[in-house]
């Protein structure tokens, strides 16, 4: 019996560390029939329909998983490798004690230091938060890094993540100020920055940080008109972020940033400010052609002006003509005989002094048009 009594030993410790740790540890709930992939045939069904079937599941599968997130994020036992190597030495000195004909007490006082050590030594990440209750009473955070607890008396009520995580939030038929439908999308940023408060203000902070955020865009997209909201993304995300942070502000959680991600508008609207578009880029079009008109026309009358103060410069603009009328070869060009006149400078001058001198005279009431010069005929 006494040649058994150390195999035995490290039987029943061995057995009693599993029973310990089974009841410390509490098994994640099973994936529920909301966290498996939805068939294809549903995602077609909601997308024909108008009941919004597929937002539902959505929703309800991102409920379900934050669920169970925060409830392993709290219950979890952190099993680390240096308790556990020091419940194994402490286990091996007990036997070896034994082996070497130790008394008994020193044989069972190993064995118990090992095992209040690999209950008691916990390990925190860097990014992770334990809040310890003594006798159901807060007692203090600890972590990151090595921490020891005391039996039966402490109790890590909750493990908080310290990170920075994203919340997708959904507006779904919103009404505008102007009383316009949207779907608004928006993404949240946020982390815990009290940890105590986290884990003794309020039960789930997951979930309430997405029905603050949830809340707080719909109330934004009633008290803005469809123009701020498509217009003014910054400022809407900014005065998301001061809202949905002063609300979240009492249970130790940070909005860090809110981001809108689109702006769903109804498709017989679209084609509505569509149509409003258009007709402003063409009004605008005509305003500007109009305005070109205008210029030219200016620059016509004081060309005119020009020619009228210099006839030299009205002869260089007629060879000018004539220059760029002739350039392509091959081309046969009618032009008439006051054109050519136009040229001599000194019949140019006359004739402007001419209409100078004749300024005053009421015009004859002969016909009008150009002259005619007659060739006698010849028998």
């Amino acid at each position: 019996m006494k040649d058994n009594f150390p195999f035995v030993l490290v039987v029943l410790l061995v057995v009693f560390w599993g029973v310990v740790s089974n009841l410390l540890r509490k098994k994640p709930p099973r994936a529920s029939v909301w966290n498996r992939p939805v068939p294809r045939a549903v995602n077609r069904m909601a997308a024909a329909d108008s009941l919004g079937l597929s937002s539902a599941i959505r929703a309800a599968r991102q409920k379900s998983f934050d669920t169970s997130s925060s409830t392993s994020s709290s219950t979890e036992v952190h099993m680390n490798p240096i308790s556990a190597l020091v419940f194994i030495v402490f286990i091996g000195g007990a036997v070896l004690s034994h082996l070497a004909g130790l008394p008994l007490g020193v044989t069972i006082t190993l064995a118990l230091i090992g095992i209040f050590l690999g209950y008691s030594i916990k390990m925190a990440q860097q990014w992770e938060r334990a809040v310890v209750l003594r006798l159901g009473k807060l007692h203090s955070t600890k972590g990151p890094g090595l921490f020891i607890l005391i039996p039966i008396f402490d109790a890590v009520a909750m493990w908080i993540d310290q990170r920075i995580r994203t919340t997708e939030v959904n507006a779904e038929q919103a009404l505008t100020k102007d009383t316009v439908p949207v779907n608004v999308d928006a993404i949240v940023f946020w982390m815990v920055h009290d940890a105590e408060r986290a884990a003794l203000e309020i039960a789930d902070y997951n979930s309430a940080v997405q029905r603050v955020a949830q809340t707080s865009l719909r109330e934004m997209i009633g008290s803005s008109l469809l123009s701020e909201l498509l217009s003014e993304r910054k400022q809407a995300d900014a005065t998301l972020k001061d809202v949905i942070g002063a609300k979240t502000a009492e249970w130790g959680v940070t909005v860090n940033s809110v981001e809108i991600r689109d702006v769903a508008i109804p498709d017989n609207l679209q084609d509505a400010m569509s149509r409003q578009a258009q007709a402003e880029r063409e009004k605008q079009a005509r305003v500007i052609l109009g305005s070109a008109e205008e210029e030219v026309a200016q620059k016509f009358v004081n060309a005119a002006k020009l020619y009228a103060q210099s006839p030299e410069a009205l002869q260089l603009r007629a060879m000018n003509i004539i220059y760029e009328t002739t350039k392509e070869r091959g081309a046969t060009i009618l032009m008439p005989t006051s054109m050519v006149d136009a040229m001599n400078p000194g019949a140019a001058a006359f004739a402007l002094n001419m209409a100078k001198t004749d300024a005053g005279n009421p015009p004859s009431s002969g016909p009008s048009g150009p002259s005619v010069l007659q060739v006698p005929r010849t028998s």
